[in-house]
């Protein structure tokens, strides 16, 4: 039929400018640059945030526009274009997205919008699911048994994925229970766990390999595998949050009329529901409810980027029915992006009061994570350099609740012609000590523990500590005090005190400032053992100090022994030889040892041997794995003060193994000598009984 031309008082759509074109062009084109980024490459370079900024631009044009709006606008599908490699699916009922809220007032409007269409005033209930961080995924089973799994793709049609799915232990191979329709198509959120992320980027780094940005694109990544049997070495879950196509429902199972019984449904057939899911009625119960995932969000063991509010009852939900890519009864709340992009200004090397040198990446403020971030932390040199960052460069910012913003990648499209190198200092830049990394490590130290302003504090609370000089009343606070007020800038002045100077000091009665003093007297008269133990040299711990004094007898000898030398010391190995020739080689540890020994500080010439009854004497243990409480070292340190030798590997004369995370050949072994094993539990148990924290 022909067309009608408009009424003279017909209103017709403004035509937009040029400039609005170009601009609705390139964004288009921005935008499907970065879906096939993330989608087809999984190689996002850019944040979720700036993303969703983008794509709400290029809405508000085509709204007000209309004649901007084009077929293959990003705005009219879900995703992007499956890659060729795998086998291409039609999805029989489309996969679609969903629109978004960024606040509680979009949140009032999606239900007005509601009650509006609907003419219902009373409350409506809704179903609260947290919007898991990860890939949507179609699952297909006939007669109960799972024939095909899906990824979205631009929600026509997908990637068939199914021997993927099929590797993930909470998806059912076959449904439970007897009661299920003929077809049933389940729809779910492939995600990581936030430990088995980090356990994977773990390991990447170890061999050298490239670790993922974040869980989800770890996610997205191991889904993509064309050998399903690197998929099934990848910690990867799945948590069911609809159906889509269902033929042929039994007669026996009563079919749910809401949102939430569909759920419960999943539940029974086998499938992992979030547990988080709960119904809530009226807008306030979903920003009450939007509001207490808020304050979990951090502490749940996976990451979540919003809430997803659906209507709950079914027939609300057809009758409410679909817009061109989403659908009416359904939103997602977002929360605060925790990642962002801005540009690196600088990058400074803090000294922290254990030594460790931490670059810090100086910022353009930038609103993250509900903060404005001006620093960002950057690790130590191994993460500096696998970023491959420059000063200038265009990074994405990361913060999660209370956690150090940090710098997750360099957006490498973004960095300008004169961005500058950024070398890590081969010298401490508080005290000018020379700054080393133990290998196996990858933080890089100063080492001048006993001078170095930056660890001036810390040195002379482990000085004063009671398995140290043992200074009775020189807690914390007041070493606080001291070197706030200027009164003590290295441990031998602990020893120039006078009672005018603690008298004036706030709540330092005449009483209490005379029982310091006297206990820096006594404190004088130790052992070399605890001297040693007191200097705060790298790895040597009270075992390790004994060890040493018993083996050279004198001071002197252990100033002027080498490093082959002092591997002659039972448990003394490389490494800690090395800290220790260290240690002595340089003149300002050496000027300061001078002027403890000036103030008084002595030991008798024999070191005593400790003749208490050791509960692991004559026994050798072995530390493997990954401990979570404390380091390896510190445990051989604890297994020391007990009486036992431990030893590097696993031999028939071992007495027992502690096996921590990961554990690795050394376990076998001692499983294959049936070797007693122990958990980092049982360990610290044993530790406790034995009266060490």
């Amino acid at each position: 039929m022909a067309g009608r031309a408009p009424a003279d008082n017909a209103e017709l759509p403004p035509a937009p400018s040029s400039e609005l074109a170009s601009e609705a062009a390139q964004l288009r084109e921005q935008l499907n640059q970065h879906n096939y980024r993330y989608y087809v490459l999984d190689q996002p370079s850019i944040p979720d945030a700036e993303y969703d900024r983008l794509m709400r631009r290029l809405q508000s044009l085509e709204e007000s526009f209309p004649a901007l709006r084009t077929p293959d606008s990003p705005t009219q599908r879900v995703g992007a274009t499956p890659l060729s490699s795998f086998e291409s699916v039609t999805h029989e009922v489309p996969m679609l997205s969903l629109d978004n809220a960024f606040s509680d007032e979009e949140l009032e409007a999606f239900q007005q919008r509601i009650c509006d269409r609907l003419k219902h005033h009373e409350p409506l209930s809704y179903v609260c699911e947290p919007k898991l961080d990860g890939v949507a995924v179609s699952l297909i089973y006939e007669d109960g048994v799972l024939v095909r799994g899906a990824t979205r793709g631009d929600g026509a049609s997908g990637e068939n994925i199914t021997e993927n799915v099929r590797t993930i232990g909470s998806i059912p191979l076959r449904l439970q229970g007897d009661d299920f329709p003929a077809r049933l198509e389940v729809r779910g959120e492939i995600y990581m766990p936030r430990a088995g992320f980090e356990r994977l980027n773990q390991a990447a780094r170890e061999a050298g390999e490239k670790i993922f940005v974040n869980p989800r694109n770890a996610a997205a990544g191991s889904l993509r595998q064309l050998d399903s049997r690197i998929t099934a070495s990848r910690p990867l879950e799945m948590a069911a949050y609809s159906t889509g196509l269902i033929e042929g429902w039994p007669e026996k199972l009563a079919q749910p009329d809401d949102h939430y019984g569909i759920l419960l449904q999943l539940k029974s057939w086998g499938f992992r529901v979030s547990e988080e899911v709960a119904v809530a009625t009226g807008l306030q119960g979903c920003l009450d409810y939007y509001a207490r995932l808020a304050t979990k969000r951090d502490s749940l063991p996976y990451d979540i980027d919003g809430i997803v509010f659906k209507v709950n009852d079914l027939s609300l939900q057809r009758r409410l029915g679909f817009v061109a890519r989403a659908p009416r009864w359904a939103i997602a709340r977002k929360f605060p992006a925790q990642e962002e992009m801005t540009r690196l200004l600088d990058v400074e090397f803090q000294v922290g009061r254990t030594g460790a040198v931490t670059p810090v990446a100086r910022l353009e403020p930038v609103f993250v994570g509900g903060v404005t971030v001006s620093n960002a932390t950057l690790h130590n040199q191994d993460e500096m350099r696998r970023l491959g960052v420059m000063k200038g460069d265009t990074v994405i910012v990361r913060r999660a609740g209370d956690v150090i913003p940090q710098v997750v990648s360099v957006v490498l499209d973004k960095r300008p012609a004169d961005a500058v190198d950024i070398s890590f200092p081969t010298e401490c830049p508080v005290c000018d000590a020379p700054v080393e990394k133990t290998e196996g490590e990858a933080v890089m130290r100063c080492s001048g523990g006993l001078v170095c302003p930056a660890q001036r504090k810390q040195a002379i609370k482990h000085f004063a500590s009671r398995k140290a000089m043992d200074i009775d009343g020189l807690g914390d606070k007041l070493v606080e005090q001291l070197v706030d007020k200027g009164l003590v800038n290295s441990v031998d002045g602990l020893y120039a005190l006078h009672l005018e100077q603690l008298t004036a000091l706030e709540r330092m009665a005449e009483k209490s400032a005379r029982n310091i003093l006297a206990a820096l007297e006594a404190s004088k008269k130790t052992t070399l053992s605890r001297f040693l133990y007191a200097l705060g040299i790298r790895e040597v711990g009270e075992a390790t100090a004994r060890a040493l004094a018993q083996h050279f007898l004198s001071l002197e000898a252990i100033r002027a022994a080498s490093e082959e030398e002092l591997q002659e010391v039972e448990d003394v190995g490389p490494v800690v030889a090395h800290f220790v020739a260290d240690f002595f080689r340089q003149p300002h540890n050496l000027e300061e040892v001078d002027k403890l020994i000036a103030a008084g500080v002595s030991w008798p010439a024999i070191e005593p041997v400790d003749s208490a009854d050791h509960p692991l004497s004559g026994e050798t243990w072995v530390l493997t794995g990954t401990l979570e409480s404390m380091s390896r070292a510190e445990g051989k340190e604890k297994l020391q003060l007990l009486g036992a030798r431990v030893a590097g590997s696993v031999s028939a004369k071992t007495s027992c193994v502690v096996a921590g995370s990961s554990a690795g050949s050394k376990l076998k072994k001692a499983e294959s000598l049936k070797i007693p094993v122990i958990d980092e539990a049982a360990f610290v148990r044993l530790l406790k009984q034995n009266g060490i924290e």
